[in-house]
């Protein structure tokens, strides 16, 4: 959890692939909110998304006048709208964070590319962790070909512009033996839904 102030009335309750640009806009903002990580890896077992925000909501409800959940459906099928409801929270529009940083125009690079397997700042950041290891590449190479079978390309949609994270991509697509194109998305659409959902509701 990240303190945002002693008298905070918010809350973000935060996927970990989005944790860092989440920070990064709420101190660029100004913004008195208290941050609260989900695990990222969560994301390979869905179900769990759930769960764990419930039981995070379940904690924090009385504490905070309101609460946002900084999520796509991210594959629930809907059981992660079901929690919210139920606690009278909300959060980002989209079904994954794809969608949280590209907006609309996500749909547009998947009509021209629907075959690209996408990376983000996190993933290039954690790929060793979240792909290598907890998908089992690390311990049996030979899972590459079935894992990423029908992905002919790779789509870097880049937060920012580290020249480490870009060389990173670089040896993930070559590791992945797939050509690189690159995307700067940046943080709009992602800080304009936070600012829409926070900014009329913080005095």
């Amino acid at each position: 959890m990240t303190r945002g102030s002693e008298s905070s009335c918010l809350a973000l309750v935060v996927c970990g692939a989005l944790l860092a640009e989440v920070r990064r806009i709420v101190e660029a903002r100004g913004w008195g909110a208290d941050l609260y990580a989900i695990p990222a890896t969560y994301h390979m077992r869905p179900a769990k998304i759930a769960t764990a925000v419930d039981e995070r909501l379940e904690r924090i409800r009385d504490d905070y006048e309101k609460v946002i959940v900084v999520y796509g459906d991210c594959g629930t099928a809907g059981a992660l709208d079901d929690v919210l409801r139920r606690h009278g929270a909300e959060r980002t529009r989209g079904s994954h964070c794809y969608e949280l940083f590209c907006g609309c125009g996500f749909g547009g690079l998947l009509e021209r590319d629907p075959t690209s397997y996408f990376l983000t700042d996190y993933l290039v950041r954690a790929w060793d962790d979240v792909v290598m290891r907890e998908m089992g590449l690390d311990r049996d190479p030979s899972l590459k070909e079935r894992l990423f079978d029908g992905f002919t390309s790779v789509t870097y949609l880049r937060q920012s512009t580290d020249p480490e994270l870009l060389a990173r991509a670089r040896r993930i697509a070559e590791y992945l033996g797939m050509p690189l194109s690159i995307e700067d998305v940046g943080l709009g659409e992602l800080e304009a839904q936070l600012a829409r959902m926070i900014e009329a509701s913080v005095p």
